[in-house]
């Protein structure tokens, strides 16, 4: 089932779209083919920096299969739970950077929603609109004006992800919830003293609250930890998936890692509109 928050993405436009087929049109003509895999591509050429945008396949596949190991799994779950005790039934849901689709989908399955997931990388809405087909599920760049209609949206999603605050602000309701997951301080602490040699804390909770002071106002906060002893090939998928990626520069590091406790963090923050 498509969203009927979509619109049309070409530029000045901004016309809801209606499926037709196997394709999404707005008034004006404008059409967009559904993607066999299942996902809508809205990019527009202004809107993508290269041709092969987003996260690669190889991030994605190891993320999917760290999760399906339970690695991250726990905070998944976590958030999705603080997500529908919030939510009024029925709820649309806008997730930022959604990725392999896991967070929207555990969502989805406990509460009654229209699920729209936005990434730039077609590799992650392949593998999400396969995985989940019940969902809607977007090619778009969540940096610029987000594909989807004024107030149209109840709860939006961001887990280390893309933020846009004047935008979510504009696609929330009256009483709509941002929810925004970040890194915390002792992410993946051990991963990042065997690589890099020390544990480099970063707080990125003010700077968050920072951006996104001027359109709303912070109603909660938790932090969310798991632990797990990792096996050399998931610490790989580790550095595979996560934001920090392989870095040529620790090869030697890298080489030497073996079976690790690791811890993985994440803080939660719950906005309403000012």
């Amino acid at each position: 089932m498509i969203s009927s928050c979509l619109v049309c993405t070409v530029r000045d436009c901004g016309r809801p779209l209606v499926r037709t087929q196997q394709t999404l049109v707005c008034a004006a003509g404008h059409a967009f083919d559904i993607a066999r895999a299942g996902y809508i591509n809205l990019l527009q050429p202004q809107d993508r920096r290269s041709s092969d945008a987003g996260d690669a396949r190889e991030a994605v596949e190891a993320r999917s299969q760290l999760l399906s190991l339970g690695i991250g799994q726990q905070i998944v779950h976590q958030v999705g739970t603080d997500v529908v005790s919030r939510l009024a039934s029925p709820a649309s849901l806008l997730d930022l950077g959604a990725g392999t689709g896991e967070l929207l989908a555990h969502i989805a399955a406990r509460a009654s929603v229209d699920g729209i997931g936005i990434d730039l990388s077609v590799a992650a809405m392949t593998h999400a609109s396969r995985q989940h087909p019940s969902l809607t599920w977007v090619v778009a760049n969540a940096d610029r004006r987000l594909p989807v209609q004024d107030r149209c949206i109840s709860v939006v999603l961001s887990m280390h992800g893309r933020r846009n605050p004047a935008e979510c602000g504009r696609v929330l309701d009256v009483k709509g919830t941002l929810v925004v997951i970040v890194p915390g301080v002792h992410d993946l602490r051990e991963l990042r003293a065997a690589i890099g040699g020390r544990e480099l804390e970063q707080d990125r909770v003010p700077g968050v609250l920072s951006e996104h002071e001027e359109h709303f106002q912070l109603v909660h906060r938790t932090t969310l930890e798991e632990h797990h002893r990792v096996e050399r090939p998931q610490l790989l998928q580790l550095l595979r998936g996560t934001y920090r990626g392989v870095r040529h520069s620790a090869a030697e590091r890298i080489e030497q890692l073996d079976t690790l406790d690791v811890t993985l963090a994440s803080d939660l923050l719950v906005f309403t509109r000012r």
